[in-house]
């Protein structure tokens, strides 16, 4: 059995137990569809893509209880904290893109460093640069968590069912148990560094050291404690009180790596509500998220020079980019790249070059760039200078690891839709496990977001670096949360959104290309081989491309790297009859509707 048969049936067999149908708001859910059914992924009025199929069928009954697209974001989000502990949770912060068929909002839940984080944070006692791995496990890293705050506030302005009742398929869950997924069993096994935290050993490994195995009943009686809290008293629930205690207790009374953040900290957080950047593209305008994320901006500079060089004859041969795409693109990203390096940060603490942030997507900017594309890979890709620019006071960050995240995308039968993209930034997070002062096992894992900042504040000239931590001051991120429209009538096209650190931005790419310039099913465009880079070699999946490929890019300059790229995009696209999701295979996920 596959590992993607495995988790179908490991959700089933839940279903099966009573389990999914515990809530008595919600009608009896039907059976999840199995691998080979011609029905997975079509939806006449409504639709959930989630990373986990639990988490999609807690969004799912939300929805045929009459719930809006954030109501079934909100009971998605608590079921990952849970079965996907490992990529996103409570702990963590989260990008919410919200349509509510006729504004669009974007809401900006990503964590913040304390008020008493320095630009030093990540820096050793000699002032090197720690790695991400020193740096990440403990308390260090931990950044104000922005998710739960995030969920409220979405749910106040477009939430339709109560807030409590949303909670209500994760506390099922978390008290009576889930099955353990063959991800979160190979993620455990993988794993070195939690081992060594006590909390998280102790609950998620047996005592002999082992992960819990495939299939094991692992109940999260702490989690679900936590979430009645919230469930009943909102989000100071978390941000005040024995939960929040625990959360500061536990970043800063770390033994090897403490952090500095305060209860004052948790009380203070505040949720962003910011404008979507909108980009004309072929006959789509493409929305996303503006700063701190450089997510929208790169996806759409490297598309929006495609349009002044073009892909190539045949960019998708075989079910497989073509050499002559893949080096264009490559050369693209580059320069994308190089831009993002130099001018993008928190918008609070980074001013917009030229005053907008929009100026680095200017047709003529990006048709001066798209120039310096040729047929050989070039050696260097310096950042530009976009319209209203004449010189930068910043330096570039050097290159450094991003990890993690999940995805989720929601159409309702209102035609309200969410594309939400939420992290505990690398795999495990900080690997601290808190259980919210209950005493119980289990609990949620802290996050350790403050590594997406530089760890370098300046450069060997002492010029500063655009995303060096601050206090108070929100990490630049990759997440790209897509809401793609029709440019002619406005209707919603498509929600997209992927997990993978800086590589969502070319995953997300590479699925806005496939499904809507080289006109794939959308579940070919998921499906189509990743590849990217992020400045230094390309980057290609590995074992997708025949050596052929690499032959040929590597005849023209580039040096090639063959690697894991695994992306977990979850997407919904608008069908002649209703609606067509599709979940990414290298990963768990799966997309329901009716």
């Amino acid at each position: 059995m596959s590992a993607r048969l495995a988790t179908l049936a490991a959700a089933a067999a839940f279903i099966a137990l009573g389990l999914g149908s515990g809530c008595a708001w919600s009608p009896a859910p039907a059976p999840l569809p199995s691998a080979a059914s011609p029905a997975v992924g079509t939806a006449q009025r409504h639709m959930v893509a989630a990373a986990n199929p639990l988490a999609t069928e807690a969004g799912l009954r939300v929805l045929r209880a009459g719930g809006s697209a954030v109501d079934a974001a909100v009971a998605v989000q608590m079921v990952l904290t849970l079965v996907e502990p490992q990529s996103s949770g409570i702990g963590g912060g989260t990008f919410l893109m919200h349509w509510d068929g006729r504004r669009l909002a974007a809401y900006d839940g990503r964590e913040t460093a304390p008020a008493a984080a320095t630009p030093k944070l990540l820096l050793r006692p000699d002032g090197t640069p720690m790695t991400v791995t020193e740096a990440a496990v403990g308390g260090r890293a931990v950044g104000v968590p922005g998710t739960v705050r995030l969920m409220e506030q979405a749910h106040r302005l477009h939430g339709v069912l109560p807030w409590a009742r949303l909670f209500e398929p994760a506390i099922e869950l978390a008290e009576a148990g889930f099955a353990v997924s063959p991800r979160l069993h190979a993620q455990l096994a993988a794993e070195t560094a939690m081992r060594g935290q006590p909390a998280a050993a102790a609950f998620y490994y047996r005592p002999d050291g082992q992960p819990w195995p495939v299939g094991h009943v692992l109940r999260n009686p702490a989690l679900g404690a936590i979430l009645r809290a919230i469930a009943q008293r909102g989000s100071a629930a978390f941000y005040e009180g024995p939960v929040a205690a625990d959360l500061v207790r536990r970043v800063r009374s770390h033994p090897d790596n403490p952090g500095v953040m305060t209860v004052d900290d948790l009380r203070g957080y505040r949720v962003e509500v910011r404008e979507p950047i909108c980009t004309d593209w072929r006959r789509y305008r493409v929305c996303g998220f503006p700063p701190p994320s450089s997510g929208h901006l790169t996806v759409m500079q490297m598309l929006g020079m495609g349009e002044h060089i073009g892909w190539g004859e045949r960019p998708v041969e075989g079910g497989r980019p073509g050499v002559e795409f893949l080096h264009r693109y490559t050369e693209a990203a580059r320069l994308a790249f190089a831009d993002r390096a130099q001018y993008v940060g928190d918008p609070a603490f980074v001013p917009a070059p030229g005053g907008d942030w929009r100026t680095l997507l200017a047709p003529d900017y990006l048709r001066a760039r798209a120039a310096l594309i040729g047929p050989q890979a070039m050696k260097s890709a310096p950042a530009g200078l976009p319209p209203g620019v004449s010189r930068t006071a910043w330096a570039p960050q050097p290159a450094q690891p991003e990890y993690g995240t999940s995805h989720v995308s929601v159409v309702d039968a209102q035609g309200r839709a969410v594309s939400m993209t939420t992290t505990i930034e690398a795999v495990w997070g900080s690997r601290q496990l808190a259980d919210g002062g209950t005493g119980l096992p289990g609990g949620y894992l802290l996050n350790n977001e403050l590594t997406d900042f530089s760890a370098s504040p300046a450069d060997a000239q002492g010029r500063p670096i655009a995303n060096r931590v601050e206090p108070g001051k929100r990490p630049r991120s990759s997440m790209s949360p897509t809401l793609v429209f029709d440019r002619a009538s406005g209707a919603l096209v498509m929600s997209a959104g992927s997990p993978g650190g800086a590589a969502i931005i070319h995953f997300t790419a590479k699925t806005l290309l496939g499904a809507l310039a080289f006109e794939l099913p959308l579940q070919q465009a998921v499906d189509l081989p990743n590849f990217g880079t992020l400045g230094g070699p390309v980057q290609l999946e590995k074992g997708r491309f025949e050596p052929a490929t690499l032959q040929a890019l590597q005849a023209r300059g580039h040096v090639v790297s063959e690697t894991e790229m695994t992306s977990g995009l979850q997407a919904i696209r608008r069908s002649a009859t209703g609606w067509v999701g599709a979940a990414d295979p290298r990963r768990e996920g799966v997309a329901l509707g009716d």
